[in-house]
């Protein structure tokens, strides 16, 4: 329930602090006064987007505050889900904007987003103004209307959790048919690729080998001519080193007892020895090893250009890729030989999933079919003592395809006399009569959703009298046991039904034109309602109807 609403620098309003009550209240004002601009500031609070040109000329920051009572309502789960701190009793929400264009919104003083400040919006307060007369052309919102009366929400979610599933199983089986008649195009040529890779018989490591191999077999003169002349400078008959490193020991050896420093000279130049005298030989090994055959180069040269061929062919680097490749299409053949089983199986899986999901929409049909009795009851109830003596309102429902929603297409046929047939509400309804069309959908829908604060925006369009004050008395009816109704509108009749009564109107300030609003007492309430009969000349007469009205 709303408390309290403050605005700050919005539009025409400078500064405006009004205190709220529970049950049913009226809002009036001349048209212009500035009642439109109250509710785009809620408007804002409830999620809607803002516009810098909202903000009072020459300010540069706009503030609009709203405190809820909610204790009644159950919300603590969506302020635990979002981490915000959950004060039932005084539930703060805040939107700021500023003249560069920038918004915040707070609950409870944290900041959030847009969407978050709209979830919370949706669940405080509803507000009905006549372009929502619009939803009576849209079949969306009058089965919503039917399912809220049915009053079972697990059924419904049950069902969208079940139909998601079967449009992916769905999507996946059209996806795996696509892939099935595309390969199985392609299946000699995937078979041709598969058995040219084969047969060229892949190794791993491969082509670096090879590589390595040509490389030395193609300089394996110049590879002989430097191990020869290494060779021969290290173990050469008379001037090898090793020799003559072999001599330089001996002689050293031949003097270390009577030289004592030689011994160690001979151990380490013993030490040099061994180590080249083995370096010799593994030259001599490599030389022995290396021989040109240009029968095995020209073998290697034909192995690489065989792979150098299929990489390019098949787009790959490295003869890895080129397995990785094999690999796959040994895959999709294999896909290609097991595709009528892997078929069947997610054929079955959608056929399955399908059944679900008509059990469940047939489910929902049967809740939907029942509601519409109470609905078509409920509705003739309240719209005969609307002046509609010989209405007829029926709910149409009509089996389809199922869709997100169930197999269900609901349409709200109407007829306003006996002589003119059932059609579309939204195709034969008068102004006048979609309206009390709508306020009696929302007391239905009211007593099954407990929305805190309901804000009518002039759904007295058309009607007048007896009619308007029997309207009244159905906001009354909504406004019971707690809860709160709102309404703005220029009929005294129903301005008179309101626990309590506000006033919007225009002052010229030394600023400008400000837009105030006024909670009236007794007195100002008969002069306004007496002002909303006569016109600005207020007579006696009016007075004493106005007191009527009030039953004063």
């Amino acid at each position: 329930m709303l408390k309290q609403l403050y605005i700050k620098n919005y539009t025409l309003i400078d500064e405006l602090d009004m205190e709220f009550f529970p049950g049913f209240s009226v809002i009036t004002g001349e048209t212009g006064a500035g009642k439109s601009i109250i509710l785009g500031a809620i408007g804002l609070l409830l999620g809607q987007r803002a516009d810098s040109k909202d903000l009072k000329t020459g300010c540069d920051k706009c503030q609009i505050e709203a405190h809820f009572d909610i204790s009644r309502y159950e919300m603590e789960p969506f302020f635990q889900e979002n981490d915000i701190d959950y004060d039932p009793q005084d539930c703060i929400i805040r939107r700021e904007l500023t003249a560069a264009g920038k918004s915040r919104a707070f609950i409870n003083d944290t900041p959030v987003s847009l969407a978050m400040l709209k979830e919370l919006g949706e669940q405080l307060v509803d507000v009905h103004s006549q372009h929502q007369n619009l939803l009576l052309n849209k079949q969306d919102f009058q089965l919503s209307v039917v399912d809220i009366i049915a009053g079972k929400p697990k059924e419904l979610t049950d069902y969208q959790a079940a139909f998601t599933t079967y449009q992916s199983v769905k999507q996946q089986l059209k996806e795996l048919e696509e892939n099935i008649a595309r390969n199985r195009d392609n299946t000699d040529f995937l078979q041709f690729q598969y058995n040219e890779l084969c047969s060229a018989n892949l190794v791993a490591g491969e082509q670096e080998e090879l590589e390595q191999k040509q490389d030395t077999m193609s300089h394996a003169e110049d590879i002989k001519g430097a191990l020869y002349e290494t060779d021969n400078a290290l173990s050469g008959d008379d001037t090898g080193i090793v020799v003559q490193l072999k001599t330089a020991v001996n002689a050293l050896r031949s003097i270390k007892k009577v030289l004592p420093a030689a011994d160690d000279l001979t151990q380490r130049m013993d030490s040099c020895y061994i180590e080249l005298k083995d370096i010799s030989q593994d030259i001599s090994s490599l030389l022995e090893d290396i021989d040109f055959d240009p029968a095995e180069l020209d073998s290697i040269n034909n192995r690489l250009d065989r792979l150098y061929d299929l990489q390019k062919k098949y787009h790959c680097e490295t003869v890895e890729e080129l397995l990785q490749q094999l690999e796959q299409l040994k895959q999709q053949l294999s896909d290609i030989e097991n595709s009528d089983e892997a078929l069947a199986d997610l054929q079955a899986k959608v056929q399955q999933q399908e059944q679900q999901c008509q059990k469940l929409a047939d489910s929902l049909t049967k809740q939907r079919v029942k509601a519409a009795k109470q609905i078509e009851q409920q509705m003739l109830s309240r719209l005969v003592p609307l002046g509609m003596p010989n209405v007829r309102f029926e709910v149409h429902i009509e089996q389809t395809e199922l869709s997100r929603n169930g197999q269900d297409k609901v349409l709200f046929l109407f007829s306003a006399n006996t002589s003119t047939p059932l059609q579309p509400v939204s195709q034969v309804a008068s102004g006048g009569e979609i309206a009390r069309v709508m306020l009696a959908l929302k007391v239905m829908i009211s007593g099954a959703v407990k929305l805190p604060t309901i804000i009518f925006d002039e759904i007295d369009t058309g009607v007048s009298g007896k009619i308007a004050e029997k309207m009244a008395q159905m906001m009354q009816e909504m406004g019971a046991g707690g809860r709160q109704v709102i309404s703005i509108t220029h009929l005294p009749q129903i301005a008179a039904l309101g626990s309590n009564h506000y006033k919007v109107y225009k002052e010229e300030t030394a600023q400008g034109t400000a837009s105030r609003m006024q909670h009236l007492d007794a007195e100002e309430r008969i002069r306004e309602i007496a002002q909303m009969l006569s016109g600005s000349d207020v007579t006696e007469a009016a007075i004493n109807n106005a007191k009527e009205l009030l039953k004063l």
